[in-house]
């Protein structure tokens, strides 16, 4: 091998580089490896800070790159996240309200309790098929102090303080894996004859020199999109919102309840998310400026929080939905708000940081004349990734009932995907499933368009299609089953505030 990849620079701290250096370092930490990593970090640069959310895969995450939980979420101010709470999404009345549990519904994968749903529909489908709903309503945890580490009673993600969590990373990463941090704001990109990236000069004239450079310097992308002239492709006529107003808010007292799962609030030009750390709020309003004013939106949070406006010290985050039109190119790949960046709906930046590490980490080869090879493979699952993304997202738009400007806006057909036109087509006279979702790098489950469909009162017509239904038996008894565990399991959990607040002085035990 004459030409191997020794050092890996990573330009950009953040949950994205950060996360990165670590699956990367945990990875190569054999002690006969030859590979180091680097990574180059501003300190006059402020990272954005993608969302407070997460999905569950953040505990394998966690867990595989050897951070303790309990360490992470006191260190984090963390607490624990059950799924998503749509509020006035469908028609905005009072009683518009549905859950996207993390759990999986009853039985799932070997039996379809949906048609029989349908054909029922007494109760909201979260409900009916799923006990996950109720622990949110009541604002319980989805574990017990006697679970172990990473390991529930219903799946869970975890509501987190991004700045708390892109230092513990960081720490963990230099003192335990031993990757170098090296401070600096980056110059130039020097490239070879070849077009590819061989070094990176730095503000104080240092120069920093790699075989295989990560680019995780945010919207500004200066590796892959500067340097590398990787165009953005704007996906602004599909996802209307383009601005963020982000504000903490501080609990009223020590003993107020947290809630644990995302509150995603429907307002006239966008949306409104509320989280809930162990220490405060994170809330803010999601909009299209097309749609309204700052000045407008400000006053829509305000109202939302129970404030006046200028009582808001708020965090303005201006964004083009979109991504790069491929995600990995010569020897550089970029992750994070480098690759693009959608809107915070569904927690999706987060977990996308973590499936392209993971997958770098895994498929990385040991020479360079392979780069290209693994760069299609891995551009080739991006970009369905992000394709597969940005219809689910739309997805929730496309179904409301809503009657402002910016929602008919969202739902105009001239605006809606192919693929998800034609699977709605499909959805009218029959269920999701598992068949509607075959590919490998697929990324929201038929579970969760399920929650999503019929959690927004979607209609589907099983009259033809009676065979779908003929195990009433079955579904009955399953049915049954998911109200047991609901009871069984809302008086076994603790509450969410009561729980947080043990894991401040006790641990959950090592798996």
């Amino acid at each position: 091998m004459t030409d191997p990849i020794k050092k890996i620079i990573i330009v950009g701290g953040g949950a994205a580089g950060w996360l990165s250096a670590a699956l990367l370092a945990k990875q190569f930490e054999s002690k006969t490896s030859s590979i180091s990593i680097t990574l180059i970090e501003s300190s006059d640069i402020p990272t954005v800070g993608v969302g407070e959310g997460t999905w569950p895969t953040m505990r394998n995450t966690l867990r595989k790159i050897g951070l303790d939980e309990n360490v992470f979420l006191r260190e984090c101010n963390a607490s624990f996240k059950q799924g998503n709470q749509f509020i006035g999404w469908c028609n905005g009345q009072e009683d518009d309200k549905f859950y996207h549990p993390f759990s999986a519904p009853q039985a799932h994968g070997k039996f379809d309790l949906s048609p029989y749903w349908l054909q029922a529909s007494k109760q909201n489908f979260a409900s009916s098929v799923c006990f996950q709903p109720l622990l949110c309503d009541l604002n319980l945890a989805p574990k017990s102090m006697t679970d172990k580490q990473f390991q529930g009673q219903a799946n869970y993600g975890y509501h987190l303080d991004a700045g708390k969590f892109g230092q513990l990373i960081k720490e963990h990463t230099v003192d335990n894996l031993g990757v170098t941090h090296v401070i600096g704001t980056v110059e130039q990109v020097k490239l070879d004859e070849h077009g590819n990236i061989k070094q990176i000069e730095l503000n104080d004239s240092k120069n920093v020199s790699g075989d295989f450079f990560i680019d995780c310097t945010g919207f500004s992308s200066l590796l892959l999109g500067q340097a590398l002239n990787v165009p953005f492709i704007q996906k602004s006529d599909v996802l209307l919102a383009d601005r963020a107003l982000a504000v903490q808010i501080p609990y009223d007292d020590e003993e107020s309840p947290v809630a644990s799962h995302t509150k995603s609030i429907a307002q006239d030009s966008g949306w409104i998310w509320d989280i809930g750390l162990s220490n405060r709020r994170g809330v803010g309003y999601v909009y299209a400026s097309e749609y309204t004013t700052k000045a407008q939106a400000k006053q829509t949070l305000a109202d939302y929080i129970g404030v006046e406006s200028d009582q808001l010290n708020v965090k303005e985050i201006e964004f083009t939905a979109g991504h790069r039109e491929k995600f990995w190119h010569k020897n550089c790949v970029a992750i994070g708000l480098s690759a693009g960046f959608l809107e915070p709906l569904e927690a999706a930046a987060l977990m996308l940081i973590e499936i392209s590490a993971e997958q770098i980490a895994q498929q990385l080869p040991g020479c360079k004349s392979l780069l290209p090879i693994v760069a299609e493979r891995f551009n080739h699952d991006m970009v369905m990734r992000w394709q597969k993304i940005i219809e689910f997202l739309k997805l929730h738009y496309v179904l409301s009932k809503r009657e402002e400007p910016f929602w008919k806006a969202m739902r105009a057909e001239s605006s809606m995907p192919t693929h998800l036109s034609q699977q709605l087509k499909l959805w009218k006279y029959q269920p999701p499933n598992e068949y509607d979702f075959s590919s490998a790098v697929e990324t929201f489950p038929a579970a969760s368009y399920l929650y999503v469909l019929y959690g927004m009162d979607f209609q589907t017509d099983l009259s033809q299609r009676e065979h779908l239904v003929s195990e009433q038996q079955i579904a009955d008894k399953l049915f049954y089953l998911n109200k047991q565990a609901t009871v069984q399991v809302s008086q076994r959990l603790p509450d969410h505030r009561a729980l947080l607040t043990k894991i401040k002085y006790h641990d959950f035990q090592k798996v």
